[in-house]
């Protein structure tokens, strides 16, 4: 994850910071890291075992000890303003690239608090068929790129403006044809509509991939006066 601080020395810089959550014990994780990403030094004070519901607690943004039943409280997170893109990643972002998103990165008067979040994929991923489930991004996907800016109050516009000019930057970096979206990240700038062409011509190939058609043959089957619908929903085909 990637944000814009302004340490002690009065220079703003980008942070990364590395989160990540390992299925096995700390042993393991220091053997496997030191093998496969010695750059960055992982030692045992850089880790803290978990249950895994405790990781979602700390996964949910909360960080100080809070009892695993602040899940439940549907107003312990702060209701700012904010808006997400998404894209995939099929190769490696060049250095020329990276310092291209920086430059919009420390924009911070026109962009509010901005984040760029990289997940990576592969591994298990690749191994499962894009036609397995309805989620298509996987052989090939290196990692999923989250762009995030948040804001207090109602002026939109130039936090608006300043991710759709970041997500223009991008497009010589991430997937074509089509470009890929992650569908938890709705991104109503894709498009929006009632129609199978609509839908066809937009979000659909960009959220499933190849997917989408038979998600709309199901979507016929099971729902063909389309009841259950939203801005982005799949719909019926007739």
């Amino acid at each position: 994850m990637f944000s814009v601080v302004n340490p002690r020395t009065g220079n703003r810089t980008i942070r990364a910071t590395f989160d990540t959550l390992f299925l096995g014990g700390v042993d393991r994780l220091l053997a496997l890291m030191q093998e496969e990403f010695p750059e960055l030094g992982l030692t045992r004070e850089d880790c803290t075992e978990m249950s895994w519901i405790e990781a979602v607690v700390i996964g949910s943004s909360f960080t100080n000890g809070e009892p695993l039943e602040i899940l439940l409280n549907r107003t312990a997170m702060p209701k700012n303003s904010f808006k997400g893109k998404s894209d995939f990643a099929t190769n490696p972002i060049s250095e020329d690239g990276f310092e291209g998103i920086w430059r919009f990165y420390n924009d911070q008067i026109e962009a509010g608090m901005a984040l760029l979040v990289l997940i990576p994929y592969g591994g298990r991923m690749d191994e499962i068929p894009e036609s397995a489930i309805p989620f298509p991004h996987r052989l090939g996907s290196l990692y999923m790129i989250e762009y995030l800016v948040v804001w207090d109050g109602n002026e939109t516009s130039p936090h608006i403006n300043w991710i759709r000019r970041l997500y223009n930057y991008m497009s010589s970096y991430v997937s074509t044809s089509p470009r890929t979206a992650y569908l938890n990240y709705n991104d109503l700038d894709l498009g929006v509509g009632k129609t199978y062409a609509e839908a066809t011509d937009t979000w659909g190939s960009s959220y499933f991939k190849n997917n989408f058609n038979r998600l709309v043959k199901v979507k016929t089957m099971v729902d063909p006066g389309n009841f259950f619908k939203h801005e982005q929903s799949n719909p019926p085909r007739f």
